[in-house]
C-alpha cells in the first residue's frame, strides 16, 4: 500500500507527461490510499480541465466516479493536530501535510512529485521514479 498524492491520481486518468510514471507506480503497488481531501483536490483539477474545454463535464464526472469506486475503503480521515504539527515544522501547506500524516499513520510511503514534500519529509515521501526504481 502507498499513499498517493492527488497529482499521481490525476495522471492515471488524464494523459500527460507523468501518466507513464503513475502507471508504473500502479504496477509496482496497486493499493493506493489517500486522505479524504483527495476528493476536493481531484474535483478542482477536473473542473479546471472542464473550464479549459480539455474535458467534458460528462467525462470529468465519469472519471471522478471511477476513481471514487477504486479508492473506496482506502480513504482516511487524519488527525488535525498531527497535520498542523507537520505543517508548522515543515513550512508545507496543511493540505499537503494531510498526505504526509496519513502515510506516517499507515506506515507506508507517500508517493509524490512535490519537491517541497520530498525535501521536508525524506523518510516518508518518495518520488514516483524512486518508488518504481526501488522494486525488489
Amino acid at each position: 500500500m502507498i499513499v498517493a498524492d492527488t497529482n499521481l491520481l490525476i495522471y492515471l486518468y488524464i494523459q500527460g507527461q507523468r501518466t507513464a510514471e503513475s502507471e508504473a507506480v500502479l504496477q509496482r503497488d496497486p493499493v493506493w490510499a489517500a486522505p479524504l481531501l483527495w476528493r476536493s483536490e481531484f474535483r478542482n483539477v477536473l473542473i479546471g480541465l472542464v473550464r479549459k474545454r480539455a474535458l467534458s463535464l460528462e467525462a470529468a464526472t465519469a472519471i471522478l466516479e471511477e476513481t471514487e469506486r477504486w479508492l473506496a475503503g482506502h480513504e482516511y480521515s487524519v488527525v488535525s493536530r498531527h497535520v498542523l504539527s507537520l505543517a508548522g515544522q515543515s513550512g508545507c501547506s496543511a493540505y499537503d501535510c494531510e498526505f504526509v500524516a496519513l502515510a506516517q499513520d499507515l506506515r507506508v510511503p507517500l508517493v509524490t512529485a512535490d519537491r517541497q514534500l520530498l525535501g521536508a519529509f525524506p523518510t516518508v515521501a518518495v518520488s514516483p521514479a524512486s518508488f518504481v526504481g526501488s522494486a525488489t
